[in-house]
């Protein structure tokens, strides 16, 4: 069966929204209505997948549905931002394997779409199987009615820490008063860092980051992402002249790719490096463990491998006594997924959200003193909204294209 992406042409388009957000998605079946109370099914029921169906969600994202013929509907985000149609025809790749097998058998199932690729991983592949993880999950946590964590042990707090952005500090003010007391920050500067860099550009760096600390004060949490887009020789000065200001983290501070080098920078600083969302799966993980690259480390629910292959990440890190952060500037659903992880590891640190899910989710989470509860739903523990999706249905997001001012070259994003 063909993948719904939302990309047909507008007649078959307006067909797409019709059969997801019209009457017909609310005239629910026996089977959907009991599921969507919570009621759960008994192990020995057989449940079967019948059907994948993703669409494009604004502003850039993709949702995917994994439906059963028990009326249970798995959620998840199958994607690589700017690459959402990709990700679309690569999740409609993996279907014919899924459908009418359990959905329940979750980790049988990622070793199977990810073992029998002679291509294996890569950031498209291996974010298609993170989505269809998450959905699975959600699948299996809804057919027993309990949440995702307390398949995976049950919580380790009640509560979970979160951040929001801080770009400006007007911007991190407004995201204090909405309660939050951790946030990020980019690398400020005027035009694309070059090779190697002029003081003039790790003063303004660092001043603009200096005038975040003090817009928080000395109670909250800033991290600061490089973005991979700096090189070794201007990181290591940047790091030097923002260490007075005691960011949280440095992110990403070289290509990811440099473990070696990030590595080095890690033991020349006091202050923790982190990294992680272009990582992908453990074994991608295992390097920057293995080299002491970083101490915090930020696999995406969505590129990296899922809820599965996350907790052994987790595992992985506990075991070199580094933290956590889960990196998400995606939707609620992934946000759900982290949110999951989180409350079922020991070394959880922070997680990263760019969307609460209002306007998404029937029920969007709620910040609390920098906090969110611990979700209590079934599987993910969401519910989309979807008569407030149906005016969010498409997108064409593409990724911005940067050139060097005075020569025209092309530099890191």
């Amino acid at each position: 069966m063909k993948t719904d992406s939302g990309l047909q042409n507008p007649i078959q388009r307006r067909r797409v929204i019709a059969g997801l957000f019209g009457a017909g998605a609310l005239a629910l079946s026996p089977p959907a209505r009991a599921q969507s109370d919570g009621a759960p099914v008994a192990p020995k029921d057989n449940i079967k997948i019948t059907r994948l169906e993703t669409f494009l969600v604004k502003p850039r994202w993709l949702f995917l549905k994994i439906h059963t013929d028990a009326g249970i509907v798995g959620l998840g985000e199958p994607i690589v931002e700017g690459r959402a149609r990709t990700c679309a025809e690569a999740v409609a790749e993996i279907e014919p394997y899924l459908i009418g097998k359990d959905p329940r058998r979750v980790v049988h199932h990622w070793q199977a779409i990810y073992r029998h690729a002679f291509y294996r991983g890569g950031p498209v592949l291996t974010s298609a199987l993170s989505g269809i993880d998450q959905a699975l999950w959600d699948i299996k946590g809804k057919a027993l009615g309990v949440p995702v964590y307390e398949l995976l042990g049950g919580p380790t707090r009640d509560r979970i820490r979160v951040y929001a952005r801080g770009d400006s500090p007007e911007r991190l003010i407004e995201n204090k008063k909405a309660g939050f007391t951790t946030f990020k920050t980019g690398v400020a500067k005027e035009r694309p860092a070059r090779i190697v860099e002029t003081p003039a550009f790790v003063a303004h760096a660092a001043e603009a980051f200096a005038r975040l600390r003090e817009a928080a004060g000395p109670e909250c949490d800033i991290g600061i992402d490089f973005h991979g887009a700096i090189s070794p020789q201007t990181a290591k000065l940047l790091i030097k002249a923002l260490e007075p200001y005691q960011p949280m983290f440095i992110e990403e501070p070289v290509n990811c790719q440099e473990a070696d080098v990030m590595a080095e920078i890690a033991r020349g600083t006091y202050l923790p490096i982190a990294t992680g969302e272009r990582i992908f799966t453990k074994w991608g993980f295992r390097e920057i463990l293995e080299k002491q690259a970083a101490s915090i480390l930020q696999p995406d629910l969505c590129h990296a491998g899922g809820i599965t292959e996350v907790r052994l990440i987790a595992g992985m890190a506990e075991a070199f006594y580094a933290a956590v952060a889960p990196h998400n500037p995606l939707g609620p659903i992934s946000l759900a997924a982290g949110l999951q992880i989180a409350a079922s590891i020991p070394n959880f640190l922070c997680q990263e959200q760019a969307s609460l899910g209002e306007g998404y989710l029937k029920k969007p989470f709620e910040i609390k003193n920098g906090y969110v509860d611990l979700p209590t739903g079934p599987g993910l523990g969401i519910e989309l909204d979807e008569d407030q999706l149906a005016g969010k249905i498409d997108h064409d997001w593409r990724n911005p294209e940067t050139y060097d001012a005075d020569d025209g070259s092309v530099v890191d994003w």
